[in-house]
């Protein structure tokens, strides 16, 4: 005998099933999930789809493609190994040194660096800024902060810059023990290992065909203190009026081997961007539009995730990774040196595997009670890394190879409301979305071929829709859609004349 329960379903259903086949006007998409598990029916058919085209990941160029291959698991393996050998990378350890400590540790990162950019004939330089910092806590003296970095000059747009960073500084449970093994191999000598290999693959490149924007590979020191050597490079850059267009920061990027989600994580990482939070030390009247408007997502970091996340989506068949865009500015009660470049104004992201070990990050090395802890090689994963290593360089090469993202973006408040008086015109009334751009961008962007459109309902993370604007459009400067802005949030992007596209510009009001 059915129970109450049961019958009780069956009536819900029936009802339902009725009801929506009492009308002509509506089919009920079916219920239907997504390869992941993941719910796809949760969000309704609307707004109409009918404004441009579906967006396609943009493809990338053979030359691009070719180069990713080219990070080395091996290589890794043994700068990873060389790092770890210091013994220690607290920031307060040693410096006179030339086997342990952090003093040791930078001198071969710079060594490391000028050998593998020889192939570049001067293309890439090297250097080791440094600044004097007082002790603090967690800081237990007074020490030189030094970053080691290789920046390569953009041929067209040499002042808009995109940066990569990881931290080279390791810890311990007590973050002042600066005298004891501290290993650090995932936190962080893997992504100072990507760095090296950023270094020696576009070496050879970059001598022939430099970027079109500049690019600055850095291992900078301090991060587990306060993150010293990011907020040193970032105000540097700051203070110089340099564009940086996006800071694309490594830290814990060595594995996805850990449960509960292995072995699909192997080839994912998560990219965390932040929202509206950081936007109030630069224009807090910015923020209260974009929270008003329903842009709280569409902050230049978000915009930069959406970037990285399509480029690689059209390349995934070479980098064999996926990325997760994670709509938090880092983990939980967390922090990271991508944040010292969104405190200077600058998007910043950060790459970090998809679920970090506990176990073996910020321990201090021992077992206990039968578990290995630290921060030890052997949990490092060099295939891993280089996968994620592949994704950075698509993301950076791409970005620095395609005109510079918009500015200007607008959208009129008048059109598309409601009326003021009597007299507003009756074209006003329709509840469209008229929006306007820089009509003279292509004046000053060299790379620049034309603007697109992409629009996205408020519901989707990604952009779902692209629309490219003919020539005619780009010189009006504005163009109108049959879209209420209710309901869709819009983008412009940059596309070059090779292709090549630019992550996308939010829409402000033009009042």
């Amino acid at each position: 005998m059915p129970s109450l329960r049961s019958i009780f379903n069956v009536l819900i259903v029936v009802g339902i099933s009725t009801a929506l086949h009492s009308s002509d006007s509506f089919n009920a998409p079916p219920v239907t999930f997504g390869s992941n598990g993941f719910a796809n029916w949760g969000a309704a058919d609307f707004p109409p789809s009918d404004v441009g085209v579906p967006l396609v990941p943009q493809s990338t160029d053979a030359l691009t493609l070719s180069l990713l291959p080219k990070f080395d698991p091996n290589r890794i393996q043994s700068y990873i190994q060389t790092l770890v050998n210091f013994h220690t990378r607290h920031t307060a350890s040693i410096t006179n040194s030339t086997t342990v400590g952090i003093g040791a540790a930078r001198n071969w990162i710079q060594k490391e660096m000028e050998e593998l950019a020889k192939p570049a004939n001067g293309a890439i330089k090297v250097s080791m800024p440094c600044y004097f910092q007082v002790a603090q806590p967690g800081l237990p003296r007074s020490v030189d902060i030094c970053n080691v970095q290789a920046e390569i000059k953009g041929h067209v747009d040499p002042n808009r810059t995109y940066v990569y960073t990881g931290h080279y500084d390791s810890r311990r449970i007590n973050i002042s023990d600066f005298t004891n093994y501290a290993p650090g191999a995932d936190d962080n000598a893997s992504a100072v290992a990507i760095a090296l290999e950023l270094v020696r693959i576009l070496a050879p490149v970059v001598a022939k065909t430099p970027p079109a924007a500049s690019i600055i590979i850095a291992a900078v020191a301090g991060e587990e203190q306060d993150l010293y050597g990011s907020n040193f490079l970032a105000q540097t850059l700051k203070n110089a009026s340099v564009n940086v267009q996006g800071n694309f920061n490594n830290d814990i990027v060595g594995s996805g081997s850990n449960a509960p989600f292995s072995p699909l994580n192997q080839h994912t990482i998560r990219i965390f961007s932040g929202g509206t939070e950081f936007l109030p030390l630069l224009d807090p009247d910015l923020v209260d539009e974009l929270l008003s408007t329903g842009y709280q997502d569409d902050t230049p970091s978000r915009h930069l995730g959406r970037f990285i996340q399509e480029v690689n989506a059209g390349a995934a068949h070479v980098t064999d990774m996926q990325v997760s865009l994670i709509y938090k500015a880092d983990r939980n009660g967390r922090g990271g040196d991508h944040m010292s470049f969104l405190s200077a104004g600058f998007p910043g992201i950060r790459f970090t595997e998809p679920q970090e070990d506990f176990f073996h990050q910020h321990q201090d090395p021992r077992v206990q009670d039968g578990i290995q802890y630290g921060d030890e090689i052997e949990f490092v994963d060099f295939d891993y890394t280089a996968r994620s290593g592949r994704v950075n360089l698509l993301s950076i090469w791409s970005a620095a190879n395609a005109p510079g993202t918009p500015t200007n973006f607008t959208y009129d408040t008048d059109i598309g409301f409601l009326a003021t008086n009597e007299s507003t015109p009756a074209d006003w009334l329709e509840n469209i979305s008229t929006l306007y751009w820089d009509k003279d961008a292509k004046s000053k962007d060299p790379l620049l071929d034309h603007f697109e459109i992409v629009w996205r309902p408020l519901a989707s993370q990604q952009w779902t829709h692209m629309m490219p604007l003919a020539q005619t459009e780009m010189a009006a400067g504005t163009v109108r859609l049959p879209i209420s802005k209710d309901n869709a949030v819009f983008g412009l992007r940059s596309v070059g004349k090779d292709g090549k596209k630019s992550p996308a510009m939010y829409a402000i009001s033009s009042d």
